[in-house]
């Protein structure tokens, strides 16, 4: 017994201590909080009401600041259990309601792990403002609140008591700029449409921002819902540019519809039909969304790109790089050794098929150049008929059509400057001009269809290469249109058994450039049909693995609509099966940041397979169209990349540079610039091509010095090796495309939108590449014309409202990330101010440096139109 009295006086004294420890407020602060926990339980109903105002009083008043535990919560611990206890035993009534208000706040900090006290007693007690017991608590119910509502889901218990609490919260939270925990609470009990009734036009824009941002890490279908919240939001304030984007990132027609009839200002407009020409969709405008027949026709006329010429020239001139540059001028020959340019002299087909390509991407879209373009004095010819002869056979068809690269864009004097050769007599010429025509007309529209009229009635000629040439110029000219008319002629072509093999794959390809990610039944049916017709050694060729790509292309980032035809072509010929499997399933998920299906085709990677299987290549390839939707899974795919080339089969690591060529494109990151360099010296040639194509790619139109340089070393280095310095040529050109004016990067507005025919580009020249003895070394090399698809401009041309080009200051930076973030932070950082019209690299984002204007589009890029701002006044500034 004495040892207990021991140990109590012991403890009391430590109890002792601790108080002396407080200071007196605090003291005196603790033993009242102990009267009002005493008095609570007085039998006095009024007694007991002034204990529990004063305690809520004391709480209320303390938790303002969230920085540590508050007092009186502190102090309130140990009788948490006397309370609840005797909460247990009172009686229905107003007491009962204000004790269980008091709990729920203490069970702020005393429940246990998944006991949800606070919930409930918040739900048992008085209501009242939420938000005046402090944010802590709000976010700490909002957390109880999904798990209850997960759990009542799955028992299927009614959730309107829950609902009413979350109207509460989600109201609090929008009140008080904590806009991303108000969408996950509601994301948490799918009930995102309560959104719309809560944002105002103080708050919409950062909820939309985290609402667009959150849908890439969310799983299907919610990703969509999201979207779909944040798109009427926007239509709800007006904001009508990013609800088009979103509505062009769903691809619903329906909603771009909806923005145009919404909208009534007929400048607006015209911004809108710049946004969808970047996006290279064809969009029809009718009498509801534009009822004046002169304005529709302007905006015709923009969606239609006409414009893109004269901007892009209108940039050229203000960079003041016009000047045309030769091959020579690209290779830089005299900055190395002797023994390179020695060897460089000799006039061989390989290097002068080679500066072809070189001068038809430095000079792309400016309509001059020096070696065909130029006008000679003797013959009405010109000497470009003898650059063309310099070239043999096949490579002619390439040459023609390089002169329609560098009158890209421009259709009239393209088509007037191809005409001579429609009558040459050399076949391979002719079929160049054809291609050269579907080149000029790339992601140009017209009413009059100039390139259906001069290519359609070559494709039924008796001669393969003219075939080849016309389906493909058709192909490239109405990539993403879905022309009816197209269909009709070239799937007779598919029918046909016994056509050969390169004609049917280029048909192939061209429909599904036209009808990408369009998921067309009967053009699906007519490949797999042409699939099954082909025999066991046509199989066997590389140009047959085209058919599985033009398949995959009709459901380039279209998901599950792909299962279908995915089931069918298990019923392939096992040659072609796999590899079929795997492109269909790239396509379809290309550019959405699955997870589980990167983690598929990396599983397909892992395998050790024998040398004759060829489907490895396009999973890899797949990796990177997959993951290369946002920042974080492009870092990952791009090491989950390094990990294959240390333990990959040879025919995985063939793709691998190309993998990362695609990642990476238009933008040299450092890393994976060293990568690739390590990569063009390697034993195997298919792997140094690769990588050598590669550095081209990721440095395409950035004139990038580095990449330059390197690609000068490999030059001299490979001087004898005719197919590699052949790659490492198109590789300079890739890399001074358009001079440094233009990108390769399907993805624009600050990496939101992805543009289905410029991926569809790329993909095919990949594919080409996957087997490059074959194809880009043999006589195909004009795939890499399919580039010309994703070269876009990459510019900030800031015109006024008819259409003029003004020069005003802006600030071009690094963008940064500010979802989320307090404030009003910096979208840029490390910014220079520059006048337009300016050039964007990767990653960079520009914002207007005076408030004389005021910008029609959010996103500075491409096109866009200003309006003077009606407030601005010269004096203040």
């Amino acid at each position: 017994m004495a040892k207990e009295d021991n140990n109590n006086s012991k403890k009391n004294k430590k109890e002792e201590k601790k108080d002396e420890d407080l200071s007196e407020e605090d003291l005196a602060l603790k033993q009242q909080l102990e009267l009002y926990v005493e008095r609570v339980q007085d039998a006095d109903p009024n007694l007991q009401k002034v204990a529990l105002e004063s305690m809520r009083q004391e709480i209320r008043t303390s938790t303002s600041s969230m920085t540590s535990v508050p007092k009186p919560l502190k102090f309130l611990r140990p009788h948490y259990g006397t309370l609840k206890a005797f909460y247990e035993t009172m009686g229905d009534s107003e007491m009962k309601k204000y004790l269980a208000d008091v709990l729920s706040v203490l069970a702020l900090t005393m429940s246990a792990e998944g006991e949800r006290d606070s919930l409930k007693y918040r739900l048992e007690g008085s209501g009242g403002d939420i938000g005046s017991w402090g944010h802590e608590y709000v976010r700490n119910l909002a957390g109880e609140i999904s798990q209850e509502y997960a759990k009542r889901q799955s028992e299927e218990v009614p959730i309107e008591d829950l609902m009413e609490l979350v109207q509460q919260i989600v109201a609090f939270h929008m009140k008080h700029n904590a806009e991303p925990e108000a969408v996950d609470l509601l994301m948490e009990v799918e009930d995102l449409d309560l959104l719309i009734e809560h944002v105002d036009s103080t708050n919409f824009r950062r909820t939309c921002l985290y609402l667009t941002s959150s849908a890439r890490y969310l799983p299907g279908p919610d990703d969509m819902l999201v979207l779909d919240i944040a798109y009427m939001i926007y239509i709800k304030f007006e904001e009508y540019p990013n609800a088009l984007q979103i509505a062009l990132f769903l691809d619903n027609m329906q909603y771009v519809k909806q923005v145009f009839t919404s909208c009534d200002d007929q400048l607006r407009k015209k911004q809108f039909c710049y946004i969808l020409a970047r996006h290279g969709i064809t969009f029809e405008l009718d009498e509801e969304m534009a009822a004046n027949d002169d304005d529709r026709e302007a905006l015709q006329d923009i969606i239609n790109n006409t414009k893109l010429s004269e901007g892009y020239l209108t940039l050229a001139r203000d960079i003041e790089v016009m000047e045309p540059k030769s091959p020579e001028d690209i290779y830089k020959a005299h900055l190395l050794d002797g023994r390179a340019s020695a060897g460089a002299t000799v006039d061989s087909a390989r290097q002068n098929l080679a500066a072809t390509f070189v001068n038809a991407f430095v000079n792309a879209g400016f309509g001059q150049d020096k070696l065909m373009t130029v006008p000679s004095d003797n013959s009405s010819s010109g000497s470009s008929a003898n650059w063309l002869f310099k070239n043999k056979e096949h490579g002619k068809t390439s040459a023609a059509a390089s002169l329609g690269m560098i009158l890209l864009w421009d259709v009239d004097s393209g088509l007037a400057q191809m005409d001579k050769y429609f009558h040459a007599s050399d076949t391979h010429v002719n079929a160049g001009a054809l291609l050269g025509v579907g080149i000029v007309n790339c992601g140009i529209k017209n009413d009059c269809d100039p390139a259906l009229a001069l290519l359609g009635e070559h494709i039924d000629k008796e001669d393969p290469y003219i075939r080849i040439g016309a389906v493909m110029g058709l192909g490239i000219a109405y990539a993403g249109t879905q022309n009816e008319q197209l269909r009709s002629k070239l799937v007779p072509i598919l029918n046909d058994a016994k056509g050969p093999l390169d004609v049917i794959s280029f048909t192939a390809l061209s429909l599904g450039l036209i009808y990408v990610g369009s998921c067309n039944e009967e053009v699906a049916q007519a490949i797999i049909f042409a699939l099954m017709d082909r025999s066991e050694s046509e199989l066997g060729e590389p140009l047959a693995r085209l058919l599985p790509l033009a398949l995959g292309l009709l459901y380039l980032g279209k998901q599950e609509s792909v299962e279908a035809t995915a089931e069918v072509s298990k019923t392939f010929n096992e040659k072609i099966r796999k590899y079929c499997d795997m492109t269909l399933l790239s396509c379809a998920y290309a550019g959405t940041g699955n997870v589980l299906k990167v983690q598929n085709l990396l599983g397909h990677c892992s395998q050790h397979l024998d040398k004759s299987e060829t489907h490895q290549g396009p999973a890899v390839l797949g990796i990177a169209m997959v993951a290369m939707a946002e920042e974080l899974g492009l870092e990952m795919a791009i090491r989950s990349l390094e990990h294959l080339l240390q333990y990959g089969e040879q025919n995985i690591r063939h793709a691998v540079p190309l993998a990362l060529g695609l990642l990476c494109i238009s933008n040299p990151k450092v890393n994976v610039m060293d990568t690739l360099s390590r990569l063009s010296h390697d034993t195997d040639s298919e792997v140094a091509m690769a990588a050598v194509i590669s550095l081209g790619l990721i440095g395409a139109g950035t004139n990038n010095a580095r990449i330059a340089g390197m690609l000068r070393n490999l030059s001299s280095y490979y001087y004898k090796d005719a197919s590699l310095l052949f790659c490492v040529r198109i590789a300079q050109g890739l890399v001074h495309m358009g001079k440094g004016l233009l990108t390769l990067n399907p993805y624009h507005s600050e990496r939101f939108l992805l543009s289905p025919t410029a991926l569809a580009g790329i993909v095919i020249m990949l594919h080409a590449c996957l087997d490059m003895k074959a194809v880009i070394l043999g006589k195909y090399h004009y795939m890499l014309y399919f580039l010309v698809l994703a070269m876009q401009p990459r510019m900030l041309m800031t015109v006024d409202e008819n259409n003029k080009p003004i020069s005003v200051p802006v600030r071009v930076g690094q963008a940064v990330d500010v979802v989320g973030q307090a404030g009003r932070p910096k979208t840029i950082t490390g910014f220079q101010t520059h006048t337009t019209p300016v050039l964007l690299a990767a990653g960079d984002r520009a914002e207007l440096a005076t408030e004389k204007y005021i910008p029609l589009s959010p996103i500075l890029e491409g096109f866009v139109i200003l309006k003077e701002n009606p407030n601005y006044r010269e004096e203040d500034h």
